[in-house]
């Protein structure tokens, strides 16, 4: 554990940052770490740095204050939180390079060095960034403005407790978020089920156009840029529509790509404890988690699909060589 407050006190500029395409946990534990800091620091500049921010998430305190672009500002601080490596901040990454000191966050398991060991707090086993942020700022320290931003951060890491990184230490800090007294009901259909009706257009025609492979144990589907261009839609409006692919009776695994130019695919995977993606994101260039990872290739569709779903096979192989079911 990093001791934040000391760290950041005598500070006169702090900023806060993310990775690209900043998911509800990278929004909802940046958020929470700002208001918090504004708070127990309002003689010091905050700033929270996150390129591209989904409206979705646009009920969270601190969202329209989200700085999009990068600044030349040298910052005596910068915070990163769920980012991976430093390539994950893409043009942020300058207000990193500026600051004068860092200290990382973050609960991913392909974690390149952003800061030394002891200005970073990295746990594997954490739900979410989100559930670190809460144990950096201390239960005792946390406002209402605050629990809604970490709680959202946990629920959208942890598929709302479904997903096998939900712990009972999690269970406990998010019944504690709670008992601020916002609508978490509201939340958990805000930051997770609600789509406009784009959204719902393009998780109808991804599962209408979806394929069961490998013995019906994995679904595969595609988004490509005629199809966003089609329905004027962006990446932002694909959230969720892998998740609801793992849904499918009898699935093990969920593999959804979109086409992010002409050649390159962006993966999203899901799994049950029979399948690691974790293992197969690293494989091919990408990272995540156990249940949940992503990866970006280039190829054509078909290249993409062969590479992944050969990843699968071999795992599949592995547990039969191993006598598993």
């Amino acid at each position: 554990m990093i001791d934040l407050i000391s760290m950041c006190k005598d500070r006169k500029s702090i900023a806060i940052g993310s990775h690209l395409r900043p998911d509800g946990d990278a929004i909802g534990s940046s958020l929470g770490l700002g208001t918090f800091l504004k708070k127990r620091f309002p003689e010091i500049k905050t700033d929270v740095y996150l390129l591209d921010p989904n409206p979705e998430f646009s009920f969270l305190p601190g969202y329209d204050d989200i700085k999009t672009e990068p600044s030349d500002e040298a910052y005596d601080l910068f915070i990163a939180l769920d980012l991976g490596d430093r390539e994950r901040l893409g043009r942020n990454a300058k207000v990193m390079d500026n600051a004068a000191e860092r200290i990382c966050i973050d609960h991913h398991l392909g974690y390149k060095g952003i800061a030394d060991e002891a200005h970073s707090y990295i746990v594997p086993d954490a739900s979410s960034t989100a559930e670190l942020v809460y144990d950096v700022i201390g239960g005792d320290s946390i406002d209402k403005d605050t629990a809604v931003c970490i709680y959202t951060g946990i629920i959208c890491d942890t598929g709302v407790f479904q997903y096998s990184n939900t712990s009972p230490k999690t269970m406990e800090k998010a019944g504690h978020l709670m008992s601020f007294g916002f609508d978490h009901s509201k939340v958990v259909e805000k930051a997770f089920f609600e789509k406009n009706y784009r959204q719902t257009l393009l998780l109808g025609r991804a599962l209408l156009e979806s394929i069961l492979m490998m013995d019906k144990k994995v679904i595969v589907s595609v988004i490509t840029q005629r199809t966003l261009r089609f329905y004027n839609a962006t990446s932002k409006d694909l959230e969720g529509i892998v998740s609801q692919m793992k849904h499918t009776e009898g699935v093990d695994v969920a593999v959804f790509m979109h086409e992010t130019v002409t050649g390159e695919f962006k993966v999203s995977l899901r799994s049950n404890e029979n399948i690691d993606v974790e293992k197969i994101a690293a494989k091919l260039g990408g990272g995540g988690h156990e249940r949940a990872s992503g990866l970006t290739m280039t190829g054509s569709y078909y290249d993409v699909i062969n590479n992944v779903t050969a990843e699968i096979e071999k795992q599949y192989k592995e547990a039969e060589g191993s006598g598993e079911d």
